[in-house]
């Protein structure tokens, strides 16, 4: 080695977003579990070899709690159940989901090696509607739909645990034809392979080769938890939330959380920190350097702007380079170092699709063009920072073949050395003074993926009054143990929700996110016993808002409240809304309501409900509530009968929304039954609805006030009172 090397300090970022329901404790999607198996062992168990490689990895903490509750038992997920489901027993419903879900895999690189996988996935369809789906469950035998839940789960494991576990070879070399006792030992194995995670990141720590920093707890933008208007020194113009989200303490809190959870699993308290998303500001610096943060990491756009100068010409060549491949400290005696933007999205997203060899050379040469224009009197640092787990799926061999290229590379030759940012730092302490640090992200330096767009700032808004009535609450009820609350809170602060918000980035899984924000806030108010404001159950995604009925009102419908199909034509002129094509794949595959039909005549709203079987038969104790949101905001809770009190009828409860006092406003059999259906008459004028209003609701099906369904599952039904002449006009 060369006596001034250039430093490569390679910093992988362990993140995944925190997908536990707050409502039902399930984990809404798997891919913590399936990322334990596939790259957080592997990525650190491969160093082994290259004693040389020093690097850094940053462990975010939302991401180690998750793994610990799959170790230790608490976690379930809806894949994990649905495998370990005998294929013989699976309901039509679970066969639905299997079929939807999982083919979540690349397919170039997860699919195609497995050719049985590859085989299922073109039997069912390479895109698949609703439709294909049901089709191809008639078609997919009790064999196929065993061998997909095994080969699902077997594409996700590192070719390293191949070895490491022969059971795995296999079954891979047998390709077809699995047994469930197969798969069982398959789904037991993914626990064992969790369990080595954190103990192997010890190990290497303790032997010198790795640092392990960490992000705060859950993930949030720190510069926009301190002051949301901080996005505008980036973007002046961006319009922003209606209400300004100012908690410098919530910044505080997501650090002491994460370095006191760490501290935990560790045994030490880290010294480094990778802010989430890279996402810096002057502003948040002494809360940092409060907490015993030795030093941070960002983006170099952040170093160019804090500057004032560009660091790179129109070709990407770095201008002046010793400004970019040295560290700086900002505050009093904070460490900042400043990523590699090209080499570091090279690895991300270039790469992928190169021969792996090839790939390799390129980027060395590129380190070497970079030493070679550096001054040689002192040693500098090109930080290569990004994540550690999305970019191998997109590999081939999961990456293995590049990273064993890379290190083998990295390790020979003399003018590099590999290092943590620690060792580095120890070593050659920044001298440079940043006096201004830019509020921005590695993301264009800026925050506009988390802020700006209708939909960012309706979760901002959401969050932020929802913090307002926990800290109301809490101040008010200084003895309350409301640490859940606040918890649910902080996790919905995490960047993780508004990055699918907005139209920079798709996911199949976008309405799960939408969801499993909203549910976090809706669990501060079941915690502090107030009702949760109805927009919290509207969808944020605008193109969930509004539900699409399957059939569309033709006409005016008069029909006989009876709670039987007394006719086929009554309701024919009907809206119809089929439930199980409202929701998503992840929900749940058995509904108990079926169809919801809703009409009207010039007086009446007419709703009625039909669910698999007669609801007198299995409707005891549930309660069916209609949530108006507009024109006004009302609810209509409809009770059935006690089948055990003759005298007891169906009932219905108006509740305005002046704390939802109850005002009973329907006690006429005629208005309301309930038998084979449901069926109800809501005179427009109790909803407040005049001609040609936009009329929005939806249904909660409750029992002992909890919950147990909600249609459509996703939005809301949306129509339009119809004006005197309506008929007329729906045939013109």
């Amino acid at each position: 080695m060369s006596d001034n090397p250039l430093f490569v300090c390679l910093l992988w970022h362990m993140h995944q977003p925190y997908y536990k329901d707050p409502l039902t404790g399930v984990y809404r999607l798997p891919w913590v579990r399936l990322h334990g198996i596939k790259d957080y062992y592997d990525m650190t168990a491969i160093l082994e070899d290259f004693p040389a490689v020093h690097q850094t990895f940053n462990l975010v903490p939302s991401l180690i709690e998750q793994l610990m509750d799959y170790i230790e038992g608490r976690a379930i997920d809806r894949f994990s159940e649905v495998s370990k489901i005998p294929a013989e027993d699976l309901t039509i419903g679970q066969k639905t989901f299997i079929l939807s879900n999982f083919f979540l895999a690349n397919l170039e690189n997860m699919i195609k090696p497995f050719p049985r996988y590859h085989e299922l996935f073109y039997k069912r369809g390479e895109i698949a509607t609703k439709e294909d789906i049901n089709r191809a469950i008639r078609y997919f035998l009790t064999q196929d739909f065993l061998d997909l839940q095994v080969l699902f789960n077997l594409s996700w494991f590192d070719p390293i645990f191949h070895k490491k576990y022969p059971y795995l070879q296999e079954l891979i070399n047998k390709g077809k034809n699995y047994t469930e006792e197969e798969k069982k030992s398959l789904l037991k194995t993914q626990i064992e392979v969790l369990r080595l995670i954190t103990p192997e990141y010890k190990r290497l720590k303790e032997k010198g080769q790795i640092e392990i920093s960490t992000s705060p707890f859950y993930h949030p933008i720190l510069p926009l938890l301190y002051n949301t208007i901080s996005a505008k020194v980036a973007l002046p113009h961006v319009k922003l939330p209606e209400n300004t989200f100012s908690h410098p303490e919530d910044v505080s809190a997501q650090i002491r959380m994460a370095l006191e959870y760490f501290e935990g699993v560790f045994g030490f308290r880290p010294e480094g920190m990778w802010p989430s998303e890279g996402s810096v500001s002057q502003d948040i610096v002494k809360l940092i350097e409060e907490a015993g943060i030795k030093w941070i990491a960002t983006d170099e756009g952040i170093l160019s702007a804090s500057l004032g100068i560009p660091l790179r010409d129109s070709s990407g060549h770095t201008k002046e380079p010793h400004r970019l491949y040295q560290p700086y400290t900002v505050g009093d005696n904070l460490s900042i170092i400043f990523r590699d933007h090209t080499l570091s999205d090279l690895i991300g997203f270039v790469y992928k699709g190169w021969d792996a060899k090839k790939a390799v050379d390129d980027f060395i040469g590129r380190l070497y063009r970079i030493k070679t224009s550096l001054p040689k009197d002192k040693a500098f640092i090109a930080p290569i920072i990004l994540d550690g787990e999305n970019a191998w799926e997109h590999y081939k061999n999961d990456g293995r073949d590049f990273l064993l290229y890379l290190y083998e590379r990295l390790s020979k030759e003399e003018w590099l050395a590999c290092a943590t940012v620690s060792e580095y730092l120890k070593g050659n302490p920044p001298h440079t003074h940043i006096n201004n640090l830019f509020a921005g992200s590695w993301i264009n330096s800026n925050f506009s993926v988390w802020i700006g767009h209708e939909e960012d700032n309706i979760a901002w808004d959401m969050l932020y009054e929802t913090r307002q009535s926990l800290s109301a609450h809490q101040q008010s009820n200084l003895d309350a143990d409301l640490r859940e609350a606040w918890q649910a809170i902080y996790i919905a602060e995490g960047s993780d929700w508004c990055w699918w918000y907005g139209d920079e980035h798709v996911t199949e899984t976008r309405k799960e996110f939408d969801e499993l924000f909203r549910a976090n806030l809706i669990k501060v108010y079941k915690i502090i016993g107030k009702e949760a404001p109805k927009r919290l159950h509207l969808p944020i995604l605008k193109e969930d808002r509004k539900i699409k009925p399957t059939v569309g009102i033709r006409g005016f419908i008069t029909p006989k409240i009876d709670g039987e199909i007394t006719s086929y034509y009554e309701w024919l002129n009907a809206s119809r809304l089929d439930v199980e094509g409202t929701g998503g794949t992840m929900h749940m595959a058995e509904t108990f309501i079926s169809t919801i039909y809703y009409g009207f005549d010039l007086d009446n709203l007419y709703l009625r409900i039909d669910a698999k079987k007669p609801l007198i038969e299995i409707s005891s104790g549930i309660t069916f509530s209609f949530h108006f949101l507009k024109p006004t905001q009302i609810r209509i809770d409809v009770s059935a009968a006690n089948p055990q009190d003759a005298s007891h009828k169906p009932h219905a409860i108006l509740y305005t929304d002046s704390e939802w006092k109850p005002q009973q406003f329907i006690k006429d059999i005629e208005t309301l039954a309930i038998n084979d259906i449901l069926e109800i008459a809501v005179p427009f004028a109790f909803i407040g609805a005049k001609e040609r209003d936009e009329i929005i609701f939806f249904l909660s099906i409750l029992r002992d006030g909890s919950e147990l369904e909600r249609c459509p599952m996703r939005g809301c039904i949306s129509l339009e009172a119809p004006r005197l002449k309506f008929e007329a006009t729906m045939w013109q």
